[in-house]
């Protein structure tokens, strides 16, 4: 029979290198004292490497620095939220970050969380996890909750238009229906706002309001 190990190695190559993962990923393949020697030893041998909180990695090697590279901070973020069974969603600042509608980098990566507010140092990288009622956590796609978490922070006077031609360039042209679909529960000028960006055709005939949206 397939080793444990070889299960294991086989399962994270699957998803790739820069991969998150934890013991309870693997709890159909054994016992858990037998998952967590079997990690510990991967990690010692350099097969995959121990980030902090229970958490490991596939190393990502990156030519251009000639070496292995933390995980994606999102990557790891989404992987404590399923190890804790938490819903979270990008806070504000974060989202206008990742939308590049700013250019100043937060020191550290904020989430809003179903769980309890805790803070964990990954791999070097801050990410904190602050407890809010989730009434915004029913998106399907991440593109949703972060346009959404970005307006409310730009707030309703500094969505010009050209904040949202900004979002509408970020976001892909076959996503923009997926969007306006999932957003349908959103309100006030938030909606209006998400319908300008979402508005035109998969072929670049784009249309963004000539006016801030409307209250």
């Amino acid at each position: 029979m397939e080793s444990l190990e070889h299960q294991i190695v086989r399962r994270v190559r699957a998803k790739g290198a820069g991969c998150v993962f934890f013991a309870k990923d693997f709890c159909l393949l054994g016992t858990r004292s037998a998952i967590d020697t079997t990690l510990h030893r991967m990690a010692a041998a350099g097969t995959i490497k121990r980030i902090g909180c229970g958490l490991y990695t596939l190393p990502r090697f990156s030519s251009l620095l000639g070496r292995a590279v933390s995980p994606d901070p999102e990557v790891v973020a989404a992987a404590i939220a399923r190890k804790f069974a938490w819903r979270i969603m990008t806070d504000g600042e974060t989202a206008l970050n990742m939308l590049g509608l700013t250019t100043q980098v937060p020191g550290r990566l904020i989430y809003l969380s179903s769980g309890p507010s805790r803070a964990f140092i990954i791999d070097g990288q801050t990410i904190q996890f602050r407890h809010v009622a989730m009434k915004d956590a029913g998106f399907r796609l991440r593109e949703s909750a972060l346009i959404v978490q970005a307006l409310k922070a730009l707030g309703e006077t500094h969505a010009t238009p050209v904040a949202l031609a900004a979002i509408k360039r970020w976001l892909a042209p076959e996503l923009r229906h997926k969007v306006a679909t999932d957003t349908i529960s959103v309100t006030g000028w938030v909606r209006i706002a998400i319908a300008s960006i979402c508005s035109g055709d998969n072929n670049g005939q784009d249309r963004v309001a000539s006016g801030p949206p409307a209250g």
